[in-house]
């Protein structure tokens, strides 16, 4: 049997947020197996165990920049250490400049990005001399692009922590807004079912299938009840499944129907979704519970 070390168990608490013996318990299952002892507590604590995946901790901004023309918008996620830096005139500046060379530009990833002239040097340069002069960390985390088919709407949500760009087809522009709104809200992983990543879909069929096998149901009821969680989460991921936020008897794509409009693509960053930044210090906790 694999060991079980304190290390292993503070990194599983810190991704499902699950009582510490019961991470213990869960690794000793799984044999030292990260994924599978996030999936036995999954199975055991239900959505319990992956609220920690949802934690923003990381302090920023997203800065969005869309064409006059509306068709083409950038969105970009600029972190540092404090809020208080995240409200800085100058790093608001830093990053609204960035939006605008991704929108110009379309650099393939943040290392182009990084090497485009900026002012009468380079990103990379001037994001070094802000460091140095406001005395944090400064990183370009992300960006998304969009070249509309139809037109963009923005949104920004919370002080500039959450942002979105709609690519809307038809409706009025207080449809996009309210698409923008629902989405910062939602936070849905794609347009539709079919962009959610295998693997995932994956991931919550075994974890629907352990849960159902539990229930001690025949076979073919124990398959419904698979199936039947696996298309409640798909709903609960894409922004056509979802119920609209302003009216929660509608699917956001019945209202686009009802207003004979589409979504062909959306982008959306939280600001530091993902990014573990804990300030508790577990280190005794854990010890005490890895040898128990």
């Amino acid at each position: 049997m694999a060991e079980v070390t304190a290390g292993m168990v503070k990194e599983l608490r810190e991704k499902t947020d699950a009582p510490m013996m019961e991470c213990k318990k869960a690794l000793a299952e799984a044999q030292g197996n990260m994924a599978r002892a996030e999936e036995i507590l999954r199975v055991k604590l239900g959505n319990k165990a992956a609220k920690a995946s949802t934690r923003v901790a990381a302090e920023g901004i997203v800065a969005i920049d869309v064409g006059a023309s509306g068709k083409v918008g950038s969105i970009v996620e600029v972190n540092c250490e404090t809020d208080f830096v995240a409200k800085n005139e100058e790093f608001q500046a830093f990053a609204r400049a960035l939006a605008a060379l991704v929108m110009a530009r379309a650099p393939a990833d943040v290392a182009a990005l990084a090497a485009l002239p900026l002012r009468s040097t380079s990103v990379e340069a001037e994001r070094i001399a802000l460091i140095g002069k406001i005395g944090e960390n400064i990183s370009i985390r992300r960006f998304a692009r969009l070249q509309a088919v139809g037109r963009l709407l923005s949104y920004v949500h919370g002080g500039s922590k959450i942002g979105v760009l709609v690519d809307l087809t038809g409706g009025d522009d207080t449809l996009g807004k309210d698409l923008a709104m629902h989405i910062a809200a939602g936070k849905p992983r794609s347009l539709r079912a079919d962009g959610v990543p295998a693997e995932d879909i994956a991931r919550e069929r075994s974890i629907a299938q352990q849960k159902a096998a539990e229930s001690g149901k025949p076979a073919e009821i124990q398959a419904k009840m698979t199936e039947g969680a696996v298309q409640k989460y798909l709903k609960e991921v894409t922004l056509l499944g979802q119920p609209f936020v302003k009216d929660d008897k509608l699917s956001v794509e019945q209202l686009l129907k009802q207003k004979g409009a589409t979504v062909n693509a959306f982008a959306l960053l939280v600001v530091g979704e993902g990014i573990e930044k804990r300030p508790d210090d577990f280190a005794a906790e854990v010890a005490a519970a890895a040898r128990r």
